[in-house]
Formats: structure tokens, C-alpha cells, sequence
């Protein structure tokens, strides 16, 4: 490994985060592990909380291609994915679309048409882009950061259960506190500007060669027998509790598994513990399972319902 303990290369690209992102410590962190574990991130909050910023930052950090689409009711899949033209010499090249770059921020994502959601969501599953029957990979790097409004905003809409399963996490961006939201204003006092990534101070940590070893050391990660136990019991608790109409999938276990992974590697250990599991537990199924309509007319949220259920499932000891 890169350094003397677990994570000693991947601290420095959360401190370059945590650098120009004020008051988000816990959404900078979730974004990171879902990264290292080569998860894509669902990104929520109200425009002007920083998520745009959030991964430009971390492009600049690990020095990969950033690529940002603005979705809109218009957007045709081709807009995403490239075409194929006609030359002059009467034969058809293709002209990659904006997907094709490391890391890709599918800005409101749930302002587009379903067909157009769908060409991303396919991207993301299979790493490739299909056009007129030709495959064309995408970078080993390649992760969608998607961000959406909350679903009470006009004209949004809402993604379908299967295309919010390909998502590992939905980090939640909120309002920073007074301190950190003064400390913003007071950064652009001195010169900071969002739209000019040359005034944020952050210098390349890593490139994506540096990023893929990361990955590798982050599946080498020990996972004990009662660690896996938790997270199925956790899984399947969501299928049998009276809160919850939809309940979470095998593929949810999955990424929960890998984030802890990636967790226990940010935290520098060399095995996952249970609560690596519990921490992620929320921004891993939350966008995952569906509260009963009458509970959420109460009040009741997926949050809510998931630390119920956690509370209740019982914790391995060493």
C-alpha cells in the first residue's frame, strides 16, 4: 500500500474536499467512499448548496476529465451519449457525447424524460455506450455524480425504483450552519470564485492510475463472517418492516458491503467494523426503500423508518 496505514493516499483527496466544501464533512465523506468503492452518488439538496462545486473539486484533486450535463425536459439521449455523423469520404464516425469523461455531474437528473434518464443509467451500469449497434467503452474512471432537486420542486420527475438501485448512495447536501456559511461569504471577500477553479487553492493529489490502485487496496479490505450477517440482517429487515412498502434489494447489500469497505480504508483500518455498516446504512438504502403513504403524510421519513430499524437490529460484538 501507498502509505504506512489504510488510507494514507486517500485522506489528503478528503482534506482537498473538506478545503473548499465548508460545513458538508459527512455528504464530502459519503461522496469520497462511494467514489473508492466505484459506486455512482445520487446528490440532493436545494440549488446553491455546493454540489456542483463539490465535484469539480474532486476533479481537480484527482486531475481526471470533468464533464458536466445539464438535464432538461428537451434532452435527447443523443445529447448524452454522441452520434455517429456522416464524413466526406461517405463514411460514419462517431462523435462522443459529454458522458465520455471521468467524472460526469448529470445536473438535475430528474428534469429529464425518462428515455434520457434511461441512456444515462445504462452507461453507468455497463461502463459502455451503445450507438448504432458499436460499443464504446468508457474511462476506468468514469463515475455519474447525479444531483436532484427535491421532489416537491415543478417540473421534476420523479425516478423510477430501478434506476435509483444503480445509485451506491444518496448523500444529502443541506443549508451549511451561520459559521460556515459566513466563512463562504468571507472566501469570495478574498477572491474566491466558484465558476474559476484556478481561485480554489487545490492542487492535483492523485491521478486516475493513483485512483485505481486506491480501489484495488479498498478491496482488500477484511470483511468477518458477522459483518456480512449485519448487513443482510439490515437488508432484509427493510422487506419485513410495517413502515416500509418496498423494501431493499440484494444490490443494496452489495453496496453496502463496498462502502464499508471503502470506509474502514478512509479511516485508515484493515477490517471493516459494524459501525462502518451503520454510518453508511442511511445514504446507502434511503433512496432504496419507500415509506408507507400513510406514515409519510405523517411525517415519517425513509431516515426515520431506516433508524428504527437499525436500532433494532442487533449489533455483532467482536
Amino acid at each position: 500500500m501507498g502509505g504506512a496505514t489504510p488510507g494514507d493516499d486517500a485522506r489528503p483527496i478528503l482534506g482537498a474536499l473538506q478545503q473548499v466544501i465548508l460545513g458538508q464533512q459527512a455528504a464530502t465523506r459519503d461522496v469520497l467512499v462511494c467514489l473508492l468503492a466505484r459506486g455512482h452518488v445520487l446528490l440532493e439538496g436545494v440549488p446553491g448548496t455546493a454540489k456542483t462545486l463539490l465535484v469539480r473539486t474532486l476533479a481537480l484533486a484527482l486531475d481526471v476529465k470533468f464533464q458536466r450535463i445539464q438535464f432538461t425536459p428537451d434532452l435527447m439521449p443523443a445529447d448524452i451519449t454522441g452520434i455517429s455523423i456522416l464524413t466526406g469520404s461517405h463514411e460514419f464516425t462517431f462523435r462522443p457525447g459529454p458522458i465520455f469523461a471521468d467524472l460526469v455531474l448529470a445536473d438535475e437528473i430528474n428534469r429529464a424524460p425518462a428515455k434520457t434518464q434511461a441512456a444515462l443509467l445504462e452507461a453507468m451500469q455497463e461502463r459502455t455506450v451503445t450507438v448504432d449497434g458499436v460499443s464504446h467503452p468508457l474511462s476506468t474512471t468514469f463515475t455519474v455524480f447525479a444531483t436532484q432537486n427535491p421532489i416537491e420542486f415543478e417540473g421534476t420527475y420523479p425516478l423510477p425504483e430501478a434506476e435509483l438501485d444503480r445509485f451506491m448512495a444518496k448523500v444529502l447536501v443541506d443549508y451549511p450552519d451561520a459559521a460556515d456559511e459566513q466563512g463562504i461569504l468571507t472566501r469570495y471577500v478574498a477572491g474566491f470564485e466558484a465558476d474559476r477553479p484556478a481561485t480554489y487553492g487545490v492542487s492535483p493529489v492523485t491521478n486516475a492510475s493513483g485512483l485505481e490502485r486506491l480501489r484495488r487496496d479498498v478491496e482488500t479490505m477484511r470483511v468477518e463472517p458477522q459483518i456480512t450477517a449485519y448487513i443482510t440482517a439490515i437488508v432484509r429487515a427493510t422487506r419485513d418492516a410495517a413502515s416500509l412498502t418496498l423494501g431493499a434489494s440484494p444490490r443494496a447489500g452489495v453496496s453496502l458491503l463496498k462502502a464499508a469497505r471503502a470506509a474502514a480504508f478512509v479511516d485508515g483500518r484493515e477490517y471493516v467494523i459494524p459501525d462502518d455498516v451503520k454510518a453508511l446504512a442511511p445514504a446507502v438504502l434511503r433512496h432504496r426503500v419507500s415509506v408507507a403513504p400513510e406514515l409519510e403524510l405523517e411525517g415519517v421519513t425513509a431516515d426515520a423508518a431506516l433508524k428504527a430499524i437499525l436500532d433494532k437490529t442487533e449489533v455483532p460484538t467482536a
